[in-house]
């Protein structure tokens, strides 16, 4: 800067207010500096200009899995935010468990990252909230502590929404493919409350035995896992006419067990499910899906955690925001005959994810 300085005629104060764009330099004299910094191959040293400030300019992402389309996905959008913001992303795979996820905080709180986003699967939340010193800002269903923002999908309302049109579409029969069982709330709980709300309002509700032969649960969130479901749902004495996936993912791999096993969807069973990743719409037939607005959630994740970051972290006061959807109907739930459409869904109360609005389709 000083190079700049003397080149350019001026004092290095005149070159920094120049770089950084503040007013009170004439235009004559911009113009003279501006071109003695091109000139020169001058580079604004962003690290250091961070570290001066408190900061490195640098935010985690700690997700499950990288090799899973929908987190891939949501990593891409928030990205994307936060280089609009001016930050920088470094993302980390947790392995969906605990100590991963405590390492990414640990890792990230070494590496002097201004915060971080985590989608915790696994780990003992009331740990974060004995770290508020450090930005967190949660994805996911779980409940979030106190002092801890959380953006939350919205697995009742949207799965709801997807087994009321499967009935919409004359199913009776309707199975639930889920996944992996906790005594915790998860995506699987909480989607099989709205799939069961959605058959008690159409007066479909089972017991019993057939309650529980209408439930189909996989080990792991994978399309191999999805397969062997599909051949399960296939080979029931008394075969649903339809059935809502846990995931995207799973029902791809429910397509093609149904498919080996000789059941055509969507002629001889509906399908529905939920994520809308980029593969559903290429698949023969195309996935109905539960779509929730990805960009929106990076936008207020990264919103949320900057104003944490701006504006300390220490409060115990908690934003708790709901995601909202649209269910596109995709060819797995309609018969050739029927155009695919999008039906428009938003959380009325983003504290209360059980109520939705049906919005103009």
């Amino acid at each position: 800067m000083s190079d700049v300085a003397r080149s350019a005629g001026v004092s290095p104060m005149t070159v920094s207010n120049v770089v950084n764009g503040r007013a009170g330099v004439s235009e004559s004299v911009r113009r003279r500096v501006t071109a003695q910094l091109a000139a020169s191959g001058y580079r604004m040293n962003v690290a250091a200009r961070n570290l001066r400030a408190g900061r490195t300019g640098v935010i985690g992402l700690a997700v499950p899995e990288l090799d899973r389309s929908y987190f891939g996905q949501l990593g891409a959008c928030i990205t994307a935010e936060a280089r609009r913001q001016g930050y920088r992303v470094a993302v980390e795979e947790t392995g969906a468990g605990a100590q991963g996820e405590t390492d990414a905080i640990q890792l990230s709180q070494a590496l002097q990252y201004d915060g971080l986003i985590l989608s915790s699967v696994g780990m003992d939340l009331q740990q974060i909230a004995g770290q508020q010193s450090f930005p967190i800002v949660l994805l996911g269903e779980r409940t979030a502590p106190e002092g801890v923002d959380h953006v939350a999908m919205p697995n009742f309302a949207g799965a709801q929404a997807a087994t009321e049109h499967l009935i919409a579409q004359g199913a009776r029969s309707i199975a639930f493919v889920g996944g992996p069982t906790t005594s915790e709330a998860t995506i699987r709980s909480l989607r099989l409350d709205g799939f069961h709300a959605a058959l008690h309002e159409a007066g479909l509700d089972t017991t019993g035995a057939e309650r529980n032969e209408r439930i189909v649960d996989v080990v792991e969130i994978t399309m191999e896992d999805g397969r062997r479901a599909g051949h399960a749902l296939a080979d029931q004495a008394d075969r649903p006419d339809a059935a809502f996936v846990l995931t995207d993912t799973v029902a791809i791999g429910v397509l093609r067990g149904l498919h080996e096993r000789g059941i055509r969807v969507p002629q001889d069973m509906l399908i529905a499910s939920f994520d809308d990743i980029p593969e559903s719409r290429y698949l023969t037939p195309s996935l109905t899906t539960v779509s929730p607005d990805h960009q929106w959630t990076a936008r207020r994740a990264v919103e949320m955690l900057l104003a944490r970051i701006q504006n300390g972290s220490g409060s115990t006061q908690r934003t708790e925001e709901i995601v909202s959807f649209t269910l596109v109907h995709g060819e797995s739930s309609h018969t050739l005959t029927t155009p695919p459409e999008t039906e428009h869904h938003s959380i009325k109360q983003r504290n209360q994810p059980h109520e939705r609005r049906k919005e103009a389709s």
